[in-house]
């Protein structure tokens, strides 16, 4: 619904939720379910895939707690990231942009939540009585979610980024710098998929992930979300910032 001062104005307001409180929802739970398994929540922590396969099930069988709720937060985690990119692609569409762009984040943003679902469902069966006794069992679901959790995420992330920044640079949609830091953010995520053939590219994925969470909110932020009245369905870009 248009508020008075949208109306005096003549610009209509898209229906949605805010982008940036979604952004900032996903980033928190995520954040929230590293903590239990990395040195703040205790030791041992997460192992690394340069651990040993000992380091790797000791962790499993001593951490069930831990993981459990890892697994839980992340889970829940994928549903604002989900949400945020059915609604940030729903923005730039009502902000005129009619590039391919945008469905390329449709699929990233949803690829990416999809493998948060898959990862932290396989975090949770480790977490499960009984399993982490088996040791080829730990082993074979810890290389599973690491494929998941690792390039399986920062691989999609990077066309949500990339979706998002490409289509907004061309319509002046973003600050140049948010522009600039996702298009550097996209191309990391994509080339993280070399984590797959070398362990040396790894370092890939947390450059992708970590920076592209202070991304995501800033460009839920920034992004317009009001467009002059005559230019609505047009491709026009006379768009406003809610910060504007």
């Amino acid at each position: 619904m248009n508020s008075p001062s949208d109306l005096t104005t003549n610009r209509i307001r898209h229906a949605g939720p805010p982008l940036g409180p979604v952004a900032a929802a996903f980033v928190l739970l995520f954040l929230a379910g590293l903590y239990p398994v990395t040195m703040f929540g205790g030791r041992p922590f997460f192992p690394g895939p340069w651990e040993s396969a000992d380091t790797i099930v000791s962790f499993f069988q001593t951490r069930a707690t831990a993981v459990l709720i890892c697994a839980a937060l992340h889970f829940g985690a994928a549903i604002p990231l989900g949400i945020f990119t059915a609604c940030v692609v729903s923005r730039l569409q009502f902000l005129g942009v009619r590039a391919a762009g945008a469905t390329i984040a449709l699929f990233g943003g949803f690829a990416t939540a999809f493998t948060m679902l898959a990862s932290s469902s396989v975090l949770w069966t480790l977490a499960r009585p009984g399993i982490a006794q088996d040791r080829t069992l730990v082993q074979a679901f810890y290389w599973l979610d690491q494929a998941l959790g690792g390039s399986g995420f920062s691989v999609p992330f990077g066309l949500l980024i990339a979706g998002i920044s490409i289509p907004a640079a061309f319509s002046n949609l973003l600050p140049k710098w948010i522009v600039v830091a996702g298009v550097s953010l996209a191309v990391c995520g994509e080339l993280s998929w070399l984590n797959l053939v070398t362990p040396k590219a790894l370092f890939l994925v947390p450059l992708t992930r970590f920076p592209g969470f202070a991304w995501l909110i800033a460009a839920g932020f920034a992004l317009p979300n009001t467009i002059e009245r005559g230019a609505l369905g047009t491709g026009a870009h006379m768009a406003r910032s809610p910060f504007a």
